[in-house]
Formats: C-alpha cells, sequence, structure tokens
C-alpha cells in the first residue's frame, strides 16, 4: 500500500476527527484557538539524499524542505527540533562542526531556533526535523474552487537533475553542475510566499514528491479535476541548455519528478492582474501553469492543443 492508503486505513480513525489534525490529509498540525501549527518529516540516507559525503548540504536540505511544510499553509516557521541517527564515521567531529556552522547560517537566514532534538547511534544515517509556526489561519489542502487557476513558484526539474548528477547518470559541464546540485541541496523557500498564500491562495502544498501527485494530493478530497499546460511551465536556462545538448531527458519526464519543494496554490480568475503585480513588486516567481476543473475524470496535461499523456511513474510515492 502506499503512504496514503496507509493513513487512511490505519492512523487516521486515532485523530478522533479533531479539527487540528486536518485529517491527517493536510501537510500540518493547526490549533487554530492557539495558533499553533506543527510539522514534521522524517528523512533517510538513500531514500531522500543519496550519501552523506556533503554533511553540511544533506542538513540544509533536511531543514528546508521541513519549513516549506509551514510555508506553503502561509505560516512563517519560528522553532524547529532535530532527531538525528548515525554512526561514529557519519557523526564525526568534523562532520558535527559542518551540520553546526550550516544550521547557524540557516538560522540567521530564516530567522528560527533550535529548540530541541534527540540523538541515536545507528548505522543507518537519518533525520527527522519538527517545525513549529504561529497563525490565526492557514492556506488549507482541498480548498480549491472551480475555475481558480493554478500556480507553481520557482522552476521545476533542477532539483532532479541535481540528483542525476550525483548518482552519475548524467555529464554536464561543471559550472552548470555545481547549479543543479545546489538546487538539490538548498531548495529556494522564500519567506515571502507567506504573505503571499495568505492574501491569494485558496489552497496550496509544496512540491515533494511531484508536481501531478502533489497537485493530486491537494484536490483528491473534492474529486476536483485540473487542466496543465505543459507549455506554460517555464525553464530554468540552466535546465534548457542541458535538455538542448542531452536528447534522451525531455521536459515532460523532467517537471514531474519532485523534490523541487517550490509551491503549487490556487486563486480566483479575478486575482490574475493583482497576483502579477505583487509578484513583481515583492520579486517573486510565480507562473499561472492551468485551472481547477470539476470533475477529476477530465484531469489532463495539455502539450501544445493536444492531451498528454503522462507516465503515472513520474514522481515518488513511498510503497510500504
Amino acid at each position: 500500500m502506499n503512504e496514503v492508503q496507509l493513513i487512511d486505513k490505519f492512523l487516521k480513525r486515532l485523530t478522533k476527527k479533531k479539527n487540528s489534525s486536518q485529517g491527517l490529509n493536510d501537510d500540518i498540525f493547526f490549533d487554530k484557538s492557539n495558533q499553533l501549527a506543527v510539522s514534521i518529516d522524517t528523512y533517510v540516507e538513500k531514500v531522500h539524499f543519496p550519501n552523506f559525503k556533503a554533511p553540511d548540504l544533506v542538513i540544509k536540505k533536511i531543514l528546508r524542505s521541513s519549513l516549506s511544510d509551514l510555508i506553503c499553509k502561509g505560516v512563517k516557521p519560528k522553532y524547529y527540533f532535530i532527531s538525528a541517527s548515525g554512526n561514529s564515521k557519519s557523526f564525526s567531529n568534523k562532520n558535527l562542526k559542518k551540520i553546526s556552522n550550516s544550521l547557524s547560517l540557516e538560522q540567521k537566514k530564516f530567522g528560527i531556533e533550535l529548540s530541541g532534538g534527540d540523538t541515536v547511534y545507528s548505522n543507518t544515517n537519518s533525520f527527522t526535523c519538527c517545525v513549529i509556526g504561529f497563525s490565526n489561519k492557514i492556506v488549507k489542502r482541498h480548498n480549491s474552487m472551480i475555475g481558480d487557476d493554478i500556480y507553481i513558484t520557482g522552476h521545476l526539474g533542477d532539483s532532479f537533475i541535481g540528483l542525476q548528477i550525483l548518482k552519475k547518470k548524467i555529464s554536464i559541464p561543471k559550472l552548470l553542475k555545481n547549479y543543479f546540485i545546489s538546487k538539490f541541496y538548498m531548495p529556494s523557500i522564500n519567506l515571502k510566499m507567506v504573505n503571499f498564500l495568505q492574501k491569494f491562495a485558496n489552497t496550496s502544498i509544496d512540491i515533494s514528491d511531484g508536481l501531478l501527485i502533489d497537485l493530486k494530493k491537494m484536490i483528491r478530497q473534492q474529486k476536483h479535476g485540473f487542466s496543465i499546460k505543459l507549455d506554460d511551465i517555464k525553464l530554468s536556462n540552466q535546465l534548457k541548455k542541458v535538455l538542448s545538448s542531452n536528447k534522451r531527458y525531455k521536459v515532460e519526464n523532467i517537471v514531474f519528478n519532485g523534490d523541487d519543494y517550490e509551491i503549487i496554490f490556487t486563486s480566483h480568475k479575478k486575482n490574475r492582474s493583482l497576483i502579477d503585480k505583487y509578484a513583481k513588486n515583492k520579486k517573486l516567481k510565480i507562473q499561472r501553469i492551468g485551472k481547477i476543473l470539476k470533475k477529476h475524470q477530465d484531469s489532463c496535461i495539455l502539450k501544445g492543443n493536444k492531451k498528454f499523456k503522462i507516465n503515472k511513474n513520474l514522481g515518488y510515492t513511498h510503497q510500504f
């Protein structure tokens, strides 16, 4: 079974239908009466990162990916907790110093504080990160409206290429190589999106498992559909260069793979000009790529004017 099926079958009933748990259908816990938002994520070597050769970068990926859960809900993160497992090799003095220095830089960048955690000896390197923030409301999943525009932030696909480089599955020039690896380890999460989403978004989710998979998660409870225009998904100049010189990689096989930690959100079409103006003033990268449809059976990806069949295996799903 996959992660969603596991939650629905065995765990959802344990929440006792409390609103704060969001029915285990969202990325965070939200207690409106206390204005408290909490997220938690676990990261395991060879599942979420290929190795531990760059601990200073791995810890940045872990922290930023965790912060993304709150930011995509319109909540500014304040405190974080980290639990870690590793052995004397992975947690050497040298590596721990690198981890500590990286966390210090991230704390300054995002205005957050380390507030607790745990450590345990293991030959498997893993981290669990809990993030806490405060807000009087959040942007929920499952709140899209028929006819809503679908937007994404930033560029998709760069992190996927970075992972392919780390796995030695693609060879590209050094300058480009460094760019893509940095995109894998340091997703471009943006605190400015907190106010933006609160102002304009009807619903939202961050792109961790892949554009298609996460979009479906965002609207599945309402049984809405979607129409996405592949040609409207703008790529980074760096990715365009890679695609022009590596014919085995196609746009449609790149942008749906996940690990981007950009944000998908929907907004009423009446907000188009306001969103464009706000994004320009705040220097936010926002792309309108499609719209919400009434029926999930009508969901489609358009390439030009033709419906394009997408490989259902694109993206990542935890299977148990």
